[in-house]
């Protein structure tokens, strides 16, 4: 009985038939069985070079000019993968084809993620900018306070920090810190045009 042998040479199949001590050739001719596993067991390339453009066609349908091209390399790339399993199968194409179609609506779910995603970056820019706005508005106003004045305001909006550790940074009595909040808070009010807060 003849043997097949599959070997991989530069990413082809290449099909070699094994003689052994037990195996030759009948009288007859060559075993009508491995001629049809021969003739079934098709090299990737041959394969890959007839079904690609088809696979493009299925997947432009599926997921729309721009993925259309990588869907269906990826496919092939899966199926050249396990193609000494593939080929054996009773219709290959039909697996590959199964293969672009999951790729496909894959592809298409990549997509909307995608655009998702930037969707809601692009509004959380348009907000940080606007934000950014004001933020840059009302600390150029502090900047224009008195000294003492927008040292205070600094502490005590950016940082967040109490009056006595206010006064604590400053080197100064804890009145003073609050009655230099409150002319800050006056000042800005007035030119930020907003009501003074109490």
């Amino acid at each position: 009985m003849d043997m097949l042998r599959v070997t991989r040479r530069t990413g082809r199949e290449v099909l070699d038939l094994v003689d052994g001590p037990d195996c030759r050739e009948p009288a007859g001719g060559t075993s009508p069985s491995l001629v049809e596993a021969a003739e079934r067991f098709e090299s990737f390339e041959r394969f890959y070079t007839r079904e690609l453009p088809l696979l493009v066609v299925l997947a432009r349908v599926l997921a729309g000019d721009l993925a259309a091209e990588d869907v269906a390399q990826e496919s092939m790339l899966v199926a050249y993968r396990r193609w000494s399993q593939i080929a054996t199968y009773p219709s290959p194409i039909a697996y590959v084809r199964g293969i672009c179609a999951h790729q496909a609506v894959s592809a298409i779910r990549r997509t909307l993620a995608e655009r998702r995603a930037l969707r809601r970056y692009a509004a959380g820019r348009s907000a940080e900018q606007v934000a950014s706005q004001t933020d840059d508005y009302f600390w150029t106003a502090v900047r224009q306070l008195p000294r003492r004045q927008a040292q205070a305001a600094a502490l005590f909006y950016a940082l967040d920090l109490s009056v006595a550790d206010i006064a604590l940074t400053l080197g100064c009595a804890e009145g003073t810190v609050k009655t230099h909040l409150s002319r800050a808070r006056h000042e800005l009010a007035q030119r930020l045009d907003l009501s003074e807060e109490t």
